[in-house]
């Protein structure tokens, strides 16, 4: 697949917006050299800004002398503490990066899951028993849920839906237009959390940490839960009527029979031995059943060990949540999806026979590790550029002049976060990592919003709406040259523009739906998923030692 990506063709002829926006992104750096340029320019602000006397009024921590607001300045990175603290502090920074723990944990279960063929399996096995009046719903959902299964949705899924789509009598190019609107352009969208809920609330947690406006703040991997239920419900009838009405009957009648797209560079996950499929999915639900039951018995069990009934201690009735209750369990959801996916691809690659034994197992997952040294990379720039955002203060600052000056426009809210829905889904024109943008993003959004109200899971939830919608329709979306393959398996002469086209529709009115969404959840102030409220009070200001 790798080898087919790479020989996409090229999009000379590109034109107008699409053909600037392609241009434009191409002419960007790769997103770790970006965060070391990104450095050494936060690093000649932070001299300039500290040789300018550039302060806020921190706002929740008192000076201890005075009483009075403590006054936070700006520090140059290079002073001698700073420069001290980036060289002997370079182990810790990185590997207290909250984001790589969070990831790699669920990526060693994932990964067995993905290469013993589990997911592969359970998708195709999803959408070929639709009915055909049913067929672009069950794709679309398959899709979406398949984020959590991070490349083969991607691989496996996009591929497939064009040989249904055509087995069916339907035009192909509909059926990779719907999985991939699903399964990109839905890509935040699911029933529930997995790598990508850990991933950005880990940069959440390290913007918080940062800004020193929360200390007792934590992520919540379920922070997003109710939110992203309300995404899929809403995508899915969308991606569904756009796929019917509007991209099915551009495309007109498919006269190319059923079988033009399926080679042998995309197979079909559900041919071979179709009763030792059904096995393997058999074992994997028993073990899933396992997983699951072990965490309800460590909820009810006696001990309770992911309880904590003592928060409720010494606290009224009327102020005890049963979510403060619950906060173990939703922090120890990393682990519960750690072995969810273990346990589930070992059970159908024991049944299957693709792990035969102990060190099979281990190899897969020493195997989805090597698929996370890009993203070791990634992170390592990202931790310092975040770090060293929070070490000269400007990372605060900005967010205190930046929430002033929003809360002097007189905007609601509402229509803050549908703004910031709208930046994100144009800044993922040019940048496709999520992790890379949230990073760049977050230490500035996160205690902004924090400081007019929204909380850290309310601008988690508005970043991921727009940097979703806008995946589908940009060159530089990483597997954009690899849909491109698949649709010309089908229609040789079918573009880059032509992949565009298609997708436009779709990028369009899921990024106004999304916008709708976020601003109504907001208006009506509904908890975007447990113990996980779209407000947020900033704690009492606290007496603190020092200046800036």
């Amino acid at each position: 697949m790798a080898s087919a990506a790479n020989e996409a063709p090229k999009s000379e002829g590109m034109t107008g917006f699409l053909g600037w926006v392609e241009r434009s992104g191409n002419k960007l750096p790769d997103p770790v050299f970006l965060f070391f340029y990104l450095i050494i320019g936060l690093v000649v602000i932070s001299v300039i800004a500290a040789l300018s006397g550039v302060s806020a009024l921190h706002p929740t921590s008192l000076d201890e002398t005075t009483g009075a607001p403590l006054q936070i300045e700006a520090v140059s990175l290079l002073s001698a503490d700073n420069i001290q603290r980036l060289w002997v502090e370079m182990p810790k920074t990185f590997t207290h990066f909250h984001p790589l723990g969070y990831v790699l944990v669920v990526m060693l279960g994932a990964g067995v899951a993905e290469r013993s063929g589990f997911f592969a399996a359970g998708m195709a096995s999803a959408v070929k028993g639709a009915p055909n009046a049913l067929l672009t719903p069950v794709v679309a959902l398959v899709a979406m849920l398949g984020n959590h299964a991070a490349d083969a949705g991607y691989v496996v899924l996009i591929p497939l839906a064009g040989i249904l789509f055509a087995a069916a009598g339907r035009h192909p190019l509909a059926g990779i237009a719907a999985a991939f609107a699903g399964v990109s352009g839905g890509f935040s969208a699911n029933i529930s959390p997995g790598q990508l809920d850990a991933l950005l609330f880990g940069i959440t947690e390290e913007a918080v940490a940062a800004s020193a406006l929360d200390p007792s703040w934590t992520a919540n991997l379920a922070g997003n839960w109710y939110f992203i239920i309300a995404m899929t419900v809403i995508y899915l009838p969308i991606i569904w009527y756009v796929t019917d009405k509007i991209i099915e009957p551009r495309l007109g009648a498919w006269t190319g029979g059923a079988s033009a797209g399926a080679d042998a560079d995309n197979p079909d996950p559900t041919q071979g031995d179709t009763a030792l499929i059904s096995k393997g999915l058999r074992h994997a639900s028993v073990a899933v059943l396992f997983v699951v039951g072990l965490w309800v018995a460590m909820v009810f069990a006696p001990g309770t060990p992911l309880v904590n009934e003592a928060a409720c201690e010494g606290v009224a009735e009327a102020d005890c949540s049963i979510h403060s209750q619950l906060r173990p369990l939703y922090q120890s959801l990393v682990a519960a999806f750690f072995l969810l996916f273990l346990f589930a691809g070992w059970a159908y690659g024991r049944a299957t026979g693709s792990i035969k034994n102990h060190r099979d197992l281990v190899n897969m997952m020493a195997e989805s590790m090597k698929d996370m040294g890009y993203y070791l990379v990634l992170a390592f720039a990202a931790a310092h550029f975040v770090a060293m955002f929070s070490w000269s203060n400007l990372g605060l600052i900005s967010a205190v002049h930046g929430a002033a000056a929003i809360q002097s426009t007189g905007l609601p809210l509402p229509l803050v976060i549908g703004l910031m829905v709208l930046f994100a889904a144009l800044l993922n024109l040019f940048v496709g990592s999520a992790s890379a943008k949230w990073a760049l993003l977050a230490p500035i959004l996160v205690p902004m919003l924090m400081l007019l109200g929204i909380s850290p899971e309310g601008a988690t939830a508005a970043y991921r709406v727009g940097d979703s919608a806008t995946n589908i329709i940009t060159p530089l979306m990483v597997y954009f040259p690899l849909i491109l393959i698949f649709a010309q398996r089908w229609q040789p002469n079918f573009g880059l523009g032509s992949l565009t086209a298609i997708m436009l529709p779709y990028s369009v009115w899921l990024l106004i739906s999304g916008v709708i969404l976020i601003v109504a959840w907001f208006a009506l102030g509904i908890p975007l998923g447990p113990d996980a409220p779209a407000e947020y009070v900033l704690p009492a200001a606290a007496s603190v030692a020092g200046g800036g």
